[in-house]
């Protein structure tokens, strides 16, 4: 007798972060995430509280056009709980980058609470490659703010809008 074969279920995964801009490294960690899971939404955190540089529509765009050429993957945004954005989208797990040791602290204690919040939802910590290690959002804005070169850690796209917007090149 043949066993009841079990409908697969999807496995989706949120990356949330602010992404102010996005660079290589978190499209890295999001190649990587699609490797383990069937879909992603990156997920932009809209806090009024944090002072960004590009608005919540910008960062889509920017998202968007970088990852355009990926399959099963959602731009969005949310302002509320990120468990309680995660239950709604009917998500398994978060996505959350290390850079270095000094990363994994803050998300260690996040990944808890989160636990205690949505037992059933697991966080996924995930390294970019060793190109990237030292990358972050903010080091990229300070290069680009006085004319530094910064295509090799940004998308064509990413890059054009923050020398628009620091009125470089």
């Amino acid at each position: 007798m043949k066993e009841k074969e079990k409908p697969t279920r999807k496995r989706l995964a949120i990356y949330p972060g602010t992404f102010d801009p996005i660079t290589n490294g978190h499209i890295d960690v999001l190649q990587r995430a699609l490797e383990i899971f069937d879909s992603v939404v990156v997920a932009i955190a809209v806090n009024h509280s944090k002072k960004t540089l590009f608005t919540t529509e910008e960062r889509i765009e920017m998202i968007k056009e970088s990852v355009k050429n990926f399959n099963n993957v959602e731009v969005d945004n949310f302002n509320k709980l990120l468990m309680d954005y995660v239950k709604e989208k009917g998500a398994i797990s978060i996505i959350r980058g290390l850079r270095a040791v000094s990363d994994f602290e803050y998300e260690f204690q996040m990944a808890l609470m989160n636990r205690n919040l949505c037992p059933d939802v697991s966080t996924v910590f995930l390294m970019p490659h060793q190109n990237y290690s030292f990358l972050s959002s903010t080091i990229v804005k300070e290069v680009a703010q006085f004319g530094g070169d910064i295509n090799q850690f940004v998308s064509p796209f990413v890059n054009q809008q923050l020398c628009k917007k620091f009125k470089t090149k």
